[in-house]
């Protein structure tokens, strides 16, 4: 019987949502969608080939940032795909498999993102702090080890929790709440006793996204300590203004995670446009506006931009 169940709930087809009662502006909301997108895709795509093609980006901190350009991209592209296939009218169907690989995709990318960023961060306490071990303490082989070790981590402790979703019984609707497949959603449809979803659910969120948080606020607490030694003015400030990217990168991956959870406790009932752009904002807004801000920031990284797309050198100024 129990095998039986499990297959059942394997070839069980959901509905994905759109935006209830704007279904006829569906097209015209997925041109923002689909530019967003397209900025993403190209901005992440620039940044990993110029690490990979220029030999002075061949340091720690860019090749996080390349890793933090290919966790943005695993993790907003797989929810887009469903997302314009409803927006276009072309299906709203989605087969409990695919939803599973779906919600694996998002969910290991997102928690290995929030490792990459506690990585970035452990980079700029090395830099400011033992400037003179940076590049023997950071090795490139350390680095991969560091990458794989992050998404294995985020993985493996994702597994579990979407395993037991094979053996829930869907009795209730199969009509989800958004356009892409989100856990909380597949639970909700349930009837089946969920309580080591949601335990275990909590237990991963705590272990993977709040230490990596708590962790990279030590990481500055330190490197506040350490630039205030620092005698003149200037020297602090340029200290720190190596780490502003960083942490707006930061705060564009945990803000809007933080929103939607706000929203979705305390917003029930607000207009489904508001829940349809919270559910996105935090998928798409870091893959778009983390290449843009690296690009601002760093003049290593804008030099080696405009040198691709214009041969002759231009200067490049950073805000």
């Amino acid at each position: 019987m129990a095998t039986s169940n499990t297959s059942s709930t394997l070839s069980s087809t959901l509905y994905l949502m759109g935006i209830p009662g704007y279904e006829e502006f569906h097209h015209w909301i997925s041109i923002p969608f689909c530019l967003l997108c397209l900025v993403g895709v190209m901005g992440n795509c620039i940044i990993m080939h110029i690490v990979r093609a220029d030999p002075r980006l061949h340091e720690p901190m860019y090749y996080f940032l390349a890793m933090l350009s290919l966790t943005d991209m695993g993790m907003s592209l797989p929810p887009m795909v469903t997302l314009f296939r409803v927006l276009w009218s072309v299906s709203r169907e989605i087969k409990f498999n695919t939803c599973v690989v779906q919600m694996f995709l998002i969910d290991t990318f997102f928690f290995t993102e929030s490792a990459v960023l506690l990585a970035m961060a452990l980079d700029r306490y090395v830099a400011i702090c033992h400037l003179l071990r940076y590049a023997t303490m950071l090795t490139p082989k350390l680095i991969a080890k560091i990458g794989i070790a992050a998404l294995l981590r985020s993985a493996i402790l994702i597994i579990p929790l979407l395993a037991c979703l094979a053996f829930f019984r869907f009795c209730h609707s199969h009509v989800l709440s958004h356009s892409y497949c989100l856990h909380q959603d597949i639970i909700r449809l349930a009837c089946a006793d969920t309580k080591f979803n949601v335990i275990y659910g909590l237990v991963v969120i705590t272990m993977l996204w709040g230490l990596d948080s708590l962790s990279i606020l030590v990481s500055y607490a330190f490197i506040l300590h350490s630039v205030l030694k620092i005698a003149s003015r200037e020297g602090r400030l340029k200290a720190l203004s190596t780490c502003f990217s960083h942490i707006c990168a930061v705060l564009i991956l945990y803000v809007p995670m933080v929103g939607l959870s706000i929203v979705h406790h305390f917003a029930k009932h607000s207009s489904p446009l508001i829940h349809m752009f919270m559910a996105h904002i935090y998928l798409m807004v870091p893959p778009v506006l983390n290449p843009i801000i690296y690009s601002v920031k760093t003049k290593q990284i804008c030099e080696a931009v405009l040198e691709r797309l214009f041969h002759p050198k231009i200067s490049c100024v950073v805000i």
